[in-house]
């Protein structure tokens, strides 16, 4: 199965603050990141029956993704894109999966750094 032409969810702009990096100052003070998701999935049945049981639960994702960031301690970006995508696929009903990580302030004179991976059903641990 391929994305392309799937239904989509979007979780945008999640703000989240968390330990992260790879320096001594970036290993003692909380920092704020910036998450988005795409969640591929297929949404006709839900669109029929308006039940929730028939589509993927963005909420419970969201809040799976924000103690999971909140509490972790990792080194990389890359390391949190990875651990929200595997959350994102114990649903179900999520074939796919895009996760983009933003790091404000991580360059001088650089908004921000970024990573964006996407995961499949078939990547799941």
């Amino acid at each position: 199965m391929s994305k392309d032409g799937m239904d989509k969810i979007f979780i945008r702009d999640l703000l989240v603050r968390c330990i992260v990096g790879i320096y001594p100052e970036e290993r003692t003070e909380k920092q704020d990141v910036k998450i988005n998701m795409v969640l591929y999935t297929d949404l006709r049945k839900a669109g029929q029956s308006d039940d929730i049981d028939d589509t993927v639960n963005y909420k419970t994702i969201k809040k799976q993704v924000l103690k999971m960031v909140q509490e972790s301690d990792f080194f990389l970006i890359e390391k949190l894109a990875e651990e929200a995508a595997q959350i994102a696929l114990k649903d179900s009903k999520v074939e796919f999966v895009n996760v983009s990580i933003d790091k404000p302030g991580a360059l001088r004179f650089a908004r921000s750094v970024a990573v964006d991976i996407t995961r499949a059903r078939a990547d799941a641990k």
